[in-house]
């Protein structure tokens, strides 16, 4: 039997490194929301520290079913009081490293899911 992967029409995170992420091969450096459907756009944050409750009421104001968070090379939990805004919409949250955000955006938009990803995404080290 002949398998063949599914095709999606959503945009996929096609590869991450230090410093950047690939938007259906379109190599992004910085931090970027990215949806299922359509959505893209710069987060403007560098460092985990340099964010707060405004990053995440607009995420809110997008209306997916599922903002997945990745938090840069290391997983951060954000403070909760920052997510309020996401579930007084009832929109799930989920935290992970960033390369863990990266493939479980894709499963899930593959999914036909309305989902988002919230990607920080750190200058590299040196």
């Amino acid at each position: 039997m002949k398998l063949q992967p599914d095709k999606s029409d959503a945009q996929s995170l096609t590869a991450h490194g230090p410093g950047w992420v690939a938007i259906n091969n379109e190599k992004v450096e910085g931090s970027v929301v990215v949806g299922s459907r359509g959505e893209r756009f710069e987060w403007n944050c560098t460092r985990f520290d340099q964010l707060g409750a405004e990053h995440f009421a607009q995420l809110a104001s997008l209306g997916a079913e599922l903002v997945i968070f990745g938090s840069g090379s290391r997983i951060r939990f954000p403070q909760p009081a920052w997510l309020q805004p996401l579930m007084s919409k009832r929109t799930g949250v989920e935290t992970m490293d960033t390369p863990a955000a990266c493939r479980t955006y894709n499963i899930l938009a593959g999914e036909g899911r309305h989902v988002i990803a919230a990607l920080l995404v750190e200058p590299p080290e040196h």
